[in-house]
């Protein structure tokens, strides 16, 4: 095992996630992949890692996702943060229950897997964290009012981390995707993009595999939007 570097995927089953986990194992990472459906550990057998079914939401199933990571591999290099989908409504009608529940999907899916490993790339002076965000994280749209309200909050978030984190080492960077191949398309949402096209999930995975990389080793704390143009004057 002397040389591997291993990647963590959390919500890694499908979409940017799973994209993301293809690239790493691609780049030489070996790696362990969390997803609720299942898709995940068989996508990560492809791979030649393990996967865990188990949800993001919950601190146990985090907990068994590294600490099996680090009995197998002895290490974790590498952190991604990937995420479903929240509540959607007018904004003054969703409900607390709602927000309650796009905090966990789109904020606490990266404090609860940073807290299991940020200790861990603290004692081995290296390590690198990507959460997968939004390009509406600082411009909110309508249409994803609970994604955007807190990854802002995510974006304070990686900055404090970044602050208390960098000199042992470990960075944490957020990609924010604008319209992507696993979103439905409209010709409205693909002509307002200067690039004319929605980006594709590889371009993502692309992103963070060089966020991971060494050569994004003077990296951190920064959210890079990854969107064709959208936000090019915001």
């Amino acid at each position: 095992m002397a040389g591997e570097k291993v990647a963590v995927v959390t919500a890694g089953g499908s979409g940017m996630g799973a994209a993301a986990a293809k690239r790493l194992a691609q780049d030489g990472f070996k790696v362990a992949i969390l997803s609720s459906s299942g898709k995940g550990e068989a996508l990560a057998k492809e791979l030649g890692g393990f996967g865990v079914t188990g949800s993001n939401q919950s601190n146990d199933d985090l907990k068994r996702l590294i600490d099996t990571t680090l009995e197998r591999f002895g290490r974790i290099d590498v952190l991604v943060n990937s995420a479903g989908h929240g509540p959607r409504a007018p904004i003054t009608e969703i409900t607390d229950e709602q927000w309650h529940t796009g905090l966990d999907v789109y904020l606490m899916n990266v404090i609860r897997p940073t807290r299991l490993v940020a200790p861990v790339m603290a004692a081995q002076k290296s390590g690198a964290i990507i959460n997968i965000s939004t390009a509406w994280a600082f411009e909110p749209a309508a249409n994803f009012p609970t994604s955007a309200v807190f990854r802002a909050g995510l974006a304070a978030y990686a900055k404090l981390f970044a602050d208390q984190y960098a000199a042992q080492n470990v960075r944490m960077n957020n990609v924010l995707p604008g319209w992507i191949d696993t979103l439905p398309q409209t010709d409205e949402r693909r002509d307002g993009v200067p690039m004319q096209r929605y980006g594709t999930s590889e371009e993502i995975a692309a992103t963070i595999a060089f966020l991971a990389s060494d050569g994004a080793g003077y990296i951190t704390g920064q959210n890079l939007r990854v969107d064709g143009g959208l936000m090019r004057s915001l």
